[in-house]
């Protein structure tokens, strides 16, 4: 008997065990404590991440503008080339047999061109001899003239005295004979005359022509030289030169290749110019592009050196834009030192531009930001968080929409048709985004998400009349920390055991503080960061009804 006493007490003792460990427990979801911390003073660094590209400052590419078979090579990867070398040759017999056949017909021309001015000068000597002939030719006539003009005389006077009977008949005819051949001397004179001046223009023709022939002779000469040149020109081009000073990146050709150069110049090397000098083109977001200025700290970290921190500064942001799946992204620059010739192009690097660095600012965790209350609906953008597009970013993004949604209809009390119209949107943003997501890295959805969150910011805002618009962009800013301006935000703090808003102004953002411009709040002073009463309303368990936990195992 005292066997199954002591039986029976074991037994109740292990089913009392078994209860105590496998019962449900439950409580009021009041018996859970606020979760607080303090606002203290620190440093705020806020930065503008992004991936970029190494790229040369200067890349000049090398090409060919002549047609021909590669004979010899003498520059390789990572050469060093200086202006003006000879990096490669192309094969030149046949421009030299074009440049010794120009320059024989060259040297023909010049010789034509010894001997049109040869009989250019005969011509200009033999006018200078017809002149000469001529000029004789009229003094001959002249003196003729005046022996004319004395015979004349002689026979009127002789005339006169035959006439009177004083004069002979002898005498009268000599003088008349003396005028008749004086005359016809006369006469021959200027008809050789007439001939030598007749002779004259057809040796000033004759020079005419020479010197024509000469100055065609000259135009061949200077046509056949340039046609030379030319060639000559051709002859230096295929030696390919390097442009400037600096290391050979890329070689695009091989020993024996032939390239064409017909439509375009082929690309032999490309030649970075100074690599001690690199610049990084990064893909800055349209949300972060303001935030960028000339002269700003970046620090980046590059994969092959995991271990070590390179730095550089903004240089400049490109205005071009570029658009690639509805997402808008520019180009920022970046100047970086590269004296030990670590970084190479190509590499890419992830950097950190830092905006704004604030020294002992007042600041506040970003989880007071993200808290409210059993009750109050969080904004959807509380605080610098990731992207909902992780692990999870689906679930995560269904609640915040629901969440906005909720608070729109709350605090901003839309008509039923505006209402509508919302629930349009945020629906078509979930079905849109699931499917945009779809096959991205994290970069990009993180960019997709900014895109298509902005994208229905702007279309709630055009459904709302401006009294509504107002309140839901408040909305939207609450608790956007900004580099440039302050936002306002809302923090909690407790009121004996009720947690008590406090507004605030908020300043830029690291992502785990956010300074606090102005504001009921002081150093130290303890803010909510999580915990307290919370909402047990779920499709499974009403609301009303303690949650139930599962069994305690331990």
């Amino acid at each position: 008997m005292r066997k199954w006493v002591i039986a029976a007490g074991l037994g109740i003792a292990a089913v009392a065990a078994g209860y105590w460990t496998l019962r449900p427990t439950g409580g009021a979801a009041s018996d859970v404590a606020y979760r607080t911390a303090p606002i203290d003073r620190g440093q705020i660094t806020a930065a503008v991440r992004a991936t970029g590209t190494l790229t040369p400052t200067t890349t000049v590419v090398v090409g060919s503008m002549l047609s021909g078979q590669i004979v010899e090579i003498l520059a390789d990867y990572n050469s060093q080339v200086k202006a003006g070398q000879i990096v490669a040759r192309l094969n030149s017999d046949q421009i030299k047999t074009r440049r010794d056949a120009a320059a024989a017909d060259l040297a023909q021309s010049k010789a034509d061109l010894l001997v049109k001015r040869a009989q250019l000068d005969r011509a200009k000597s033999a006018r200078i001899k017809a002149n000469s002939t001529i000029k004789d030719l009229e003094a001959q006539r002249d003196r003729t003239a005046a022996q004319l003009a004395d015979a004349k005389r002689t026979f009127d006077r002789q005339s006169e005295l035959f006439n009177r009977g004083a004069g002979s008949q002898q005498t009268f005819d000599t003088a008349r004979t003396q005028v008749d051949i004086q005359t016809a001397s006369l006469a021959s004179n200027e008809a050789q005359l007439a001939s030598a001046k007749a002779e004259l223009g057809g040796l000033d023709a004759d020079i005419a022509l020479a010197e024509g022939q000469v100055q065609s002779g000259e135009a061949l000469i200077m046509s056949r030289d340039a046609k030379l040149s030319d060639i000559m020109i051709d002859l230096q081009r295929t030696d390919i030169r390097s442009p400037v000073d600096g290391v050979v990146v890329q070689r695009q050709v091989d020993l024996g290749q032939t390239v064409a150069a017909s439509l375009s110049a082929p690309v032999l090397f490309q030649i970075a110019q100074d690599l001690r000098e690199i610049d990084i083109y990064a893909n800055i977001d349209e949300a972060d592009v303001g935030r960028l200025k000339p002269g700003q700290p970046v620090t980046f970290s590059v994969n092959a050196y995991p271990n070590r921190t390179f730095e550089g500064r903004v240089l400049m942001v490109r205005l071009g834009a570029q658009t690639i799946s509805n997402v808008v992204t520019y180009t920022g620059v970046v100047r970086v030192e590269n004296a030990d010739m670590a970084l190479l192009p190509g590499m890419t690097a992830n950097l950190q531009v830092v905006t704004e660095d604030r020294q002992n600012a007042l600041r506040v965790a970003n989880a007071a930001l993200r808290y409210r209350p059993s009750g109050v609906v969080a904004g959807p953008l509380a605080a610098p968080t990731a992207s909902p597009a992780g692990p999870g970013g689906a679930r995560n993004g269904g609640r915040a929409a629901s969440a906005l949604r909720e608070r729109i209809e709350t605090e901003i009390q839309p008509t039923a048709e505006q209402k509508q119209v919302i629930a349009a949107i945020m629906q078509e943003r979930r079905t849109g985004g699931r499917e945009a997501m779809a096959g991205l890295s994290e970069d990009e959805r993180r960019a997709a998400f900014r895109a298509a969150r902005t994208e229905m910011q702007a279309k709630i805002a055009a459904v709302l009349d401006p009294e509504r618009k107002a309140k839901f962009l408040a909305i939207m800013q609450e608790g956007r920390p900004s580099a440039q301006q302050a936002v306002p935000g809302r923090v909690y703090v407790l009121d004996g055991d009720q947690p008590k808003a406090v507004q605030v102004m908020l300043g830029p953002t690291d992502g785990a503080y956010t300074e606090i411009v102005s504001g009921d709040l002081k150093d130290g002073t303890q803010v909510i960061v999580g915990g307290g009463p919370r909402s047990t309303a779920t499709p499974e368990q009403p609301a009303g009804r303690p949650a139930v936990r599962g069994p305690r195992l331990f």
